[in-house]
């Protein structure tokens, strides 16, 4: 029974080694969380200035809409996982993890949502061809721009590994002064 009590008490205290209670560890400190909003921002920057260059029209909802170039999906979970990889190393769990999960959510934006994003452009051309009488001829159309292009995942991979990397350059031009 003593050794069962000693094996949990240093199970737990070997959990809870690595867990700072640091004040000075904050939230906006946290420099892949940092990397991930900053690379997010930006992806979604570019897509309103993209959009703004090809329709000469300014289009609000292109700051906070899914779809597009660059993928702000894509950008947000590599510039986590790469902000992990290089905070924590490249060969730990926690970005192993990061990884696995950034390449599930980029198959996904290439995968599942950009074919529920043509077949809503189907179904939308459907109701609209419908006579006026039908009673789907009045529903909303659904939204098209759900998914991304294998270039438009790939520059926004780009865009979060060069934005963690440029992080991980200030964070170490910061500490050498």
């Amino acid at each position: 029974m003593d050794e069962m009590k000693a094996t949990s008490a240093a199970a737990a205290a070997a959990a809870t080694a690595g867990v700072s209670s640091s004040s000075s560890s904050s939230i906006f400190t946290n420099y892949p969380l940092i990397s991930a909003f900053v690379a997010f921002t930006m992806a979604q920057t570019v897509k309103f200035f993209t959009a703004w260059y090809k329709e000469r029209r300014w289009d609000l909802k292109q700051l906070v809409g899914s779809g597009g170039m660059p993928s702000s999906h894509s950008a947000t979970v590599t510039a986590l996982a790469a902000a992990i990889g290089f905070q924590e190393g490249f060969g730990g769990s926690v970005f192993a993890i990061s990884l696995i999960l950034a390449c599930v959510v980029m198959y996904d934006a290439t995968g599942v949502r950009l074919h529920a994003g043509r077949q809503a452009e189907v179904l939308n051309q459907i109701v609209f061809e419908l006579p006026a009488e039908h009673p789907l001829a009045e529903s909303r159309p659904l939204h098209e721009l759900l998914g991304h292009t294998p270039p438009q995942v790939v520059a926004g991979g780009l865009l979060g590994i060069v934005t963690a990397a440029m992080g991980h350059l200030l964070i170490i031009a910061s500490s050498q002064t």
